[in-house]
């Protein structure tokens, strides 16, 4: 079934990974299209799913290559993961602290960034577009660190790892659009710009796989670069979310249900 994308170069299999997960975005944008309003408790379970697919994702596929890549390039094997984790923690920490956003189900004066005037719906389509980057990165650098040719880095796991997020972008589609919606949007400019969030990912894994490919010795560091930038979005903004209601229970089931599926995706096509 993706024979042919495995015969495309790794940055081309990264962008064409990546519409898919942007796809999953604006199909989960698209719910705005049939109703005003998704059940609360479907909601939070559903990010607490993402959650959890994000956090095997940073392990199976970008963490577990990093150290394996680090094992005989004359460093301690622990050193290029835990830079490259720390590295990528800091710097999605410090784009929070700079871009104007805010997260869905705060009031305006909780907005993070610098401080603007702009509107509460832009704030809030420019937090899931701030954390849809690192996702974009993860899918590019995986498929970069596939031409290297190590079992843990595999063709196979990058896939998984577009899988995983492309299934966890869906909640995130709704997560945008239902509030625009709720605040007098109309269904398409909902729509419109909840799919939007997502269209940065394609563009993220160009820079990722390019990078990767450039500079071979970097790919450790790379990969557990992209998984601490993504484990900041699930401690930032998914958990939270995900729990700020009465619904924390299904929310940490959610989790639990997408870290396990995440999980059997890359053992299960890594095999």
């Amino acid at each position: 079934m993706f024979e042919p994308l495995q015969h495309l170069s790794p940055i081309l299999q990264a962008f064409f990974a990546c519409l898919f997960t942007w796809a999953m975005t604006a199909l989960g944008s698209a719910l705005v299209i049939f109703t005003k309003k998704i059940n609360q408790k479907l909601l939070d379970t559903m990010l607490g799913f993402a959650a959890g697919v994000m956090i095997a994702a940073s392990f199976w596929s970008l963490l577990n290559p990093a150290i394996e890549m680090s094992q005989n390039i004359g460093v301690p094997s622990w050193l290029p993961p835990a830079v490259g984790f720390i590295c990528g923690g800091i710097f999605l920490r410090l784009v929070d602290n700079l871009l104007p956003h805010l997260h869905a189900g705060f009031p305006i004066k909780n907005a993070e960034g610098i401080k603007t005037s702009w509107r509460r719906t832009t704030l809030l389509i420019l937090a899931v577009t701030l954390h849809n980057i690192p996702e974009g990165l993860a899918v590019g650098v995986a498929f970069g660190a596939s031409s290297a040719g190590l079992q843990s880095a595999s063709f196979s796991s990058a896939l998984a790892l577009a899988i995983g997020i492309g299934i966890q972008n869906f909640p995130e589609g709704a997560a945008i659009s239902m509030p625009l919606r709720a605040e007098g949007f109309s269904r398409l400019r909902s729509f419109w710009y909840g799919q939007l969030s997502g269209m940065v990912e394609p563009f993220a894994a160009l820079i990722g796989a390019s990078a990767v490919m450039i500079a071979l010795p970097l790919l450790p560091y790379a990969l557990s670069f992209a998984a601490g930038a993504m484990i900041f979005v699930v401690v930032e903004e998914l958990i939270p979310t995900s729990q700020q209601g009465e619904n924390t229970d299904l929310a940490t089931l959610g989790l639990i249900l997408g870290f396990t599926l995440m999980m059997i995706l890359d053992v299960g096509l890594s095999q």
